[in-house]
């Protein structure tokens, strides 16, 4: 069994390493074995899942997967820390440490040829400032994700997972709700990080759906043209979007062109794509993995 990280294990590794937690790349690292050990659980992975830690830091989480899962593929942007976590691994769980790689790269641009293999499962302590454009990417990119466990800035969860008529209901609920079922899975606290955070912090748990029988490509930019204008009614906020067809556009899709972005749900978006696919004035379908 894995030795986890106390909060003075992670201050020794980071002196040893030169590290100092960095705003660049949004680093708070977690520092109780016992919030490591919850967020593991409810991630709910299976002795075959293949998961993909997005910045796992020192490893404090990596200790706890690896202990469950198949495989742990670790991506870490921190040359540094990319390069001092393997030893890390190696040195608390010597019966498991084989089941990790470590990619160094961005996960918001990782592609999936750079991983050793498709992975199931993401689960992940993510920088804030970047929360929403890595996790629309992996859903995006790796088709074979089925769930995941990301913790986040509450207010960044409360958005993943807002419903229709909420005033935090935007454009990164309707993309989180065209690939998954998303919801609030726990709250956790500011003090089990280092450095402690000035904002709360909440885990979001989601399970892949089948993908809407749409086109991603104009749904997605209905989804942005109306959040990107949320206060104007659709026959106003849409124009960017749907150019002199607007006004057809929402009459074929049964919506009133007086309601605003933030009272449709992802059906009624794929409407509207349908709607102007239909007349003629849509993108390409993306090809899908």
């Amino acid at each position: 069994m894995a030795r986890l990280l106390t909060s003075g294990d992670i201050r020794t590794l980071s002196r040893g390493l030169g590290i100092t937690p960095t705003k660049k790349w949004g680093q708070n690292f977690v520092v109780d074995a016992n919030t490591v050990r919850r967020i593991a659980a409810a991630a709910k992975l299976a002795e075959d899942d293949v998961v993909m830690e997005v910045g796992p830091g020192l490893g404090s989480l990596t200790l706890a997967l690896i202990e469950i899962a198949r495989k742990v593929i670790a991506v870490e942007i921190d040359p540094k820390l990319a390069l001092a976590l393997p030893t890390t691994v190696a040195h608390r769980a010597p019966e498991e440490h084989q089941r990790l790689v470590v990619v160094e790269t961005d996960a918001a641009r990782i592609d999936p040829a750079q991983l050793p293999e498709p992975p199931t499962a993401l689960v992940a302590n993510l920088p804030y400032n970047v929360a929403v454009p890595v996790v629309l990417h992996a859903l995006e990119h790796f088709p074979t994700l089925r769930k995941g466990l990301v913790m986040v800035q509450a207010e960044v969860g409360d958005r993943l997972t807002a419903q229709p008529g909420s005033k935090i209901y935007g454009g990164p609920s309707v993309k989180m709700a065209w690939y998954a079922k998303a919801k609030r899975a726990g709250s956790v606290s500011a003090n089990v990080f280092w450095p402690v955070p000035n904002v709360a912090s909440a885990l979001v748990a989601f399970e892949r759906i089948q993908s809407p029988d749409a086109n991603r490509i104009e749904v997605f930019g209905a989804v942005d043209a109306a959040f990107g204008q949320r206060r104007k009614m659709l026959r106003q906020s849409l124009k960017a979007w749907a150019g002199e067809d607007v006004d057809a556009v929402l009459e074929r899709s049964g919506i009133e062109p007086t309601r605003r972005g933030e009272s449709l749900d992802i059906a009624e978006f794929i409407a509207l794509a349908d709607a102007k696919e239909a007349l003629g004035g849509t993108a390409p379908r993306p090809e899908e993995d």
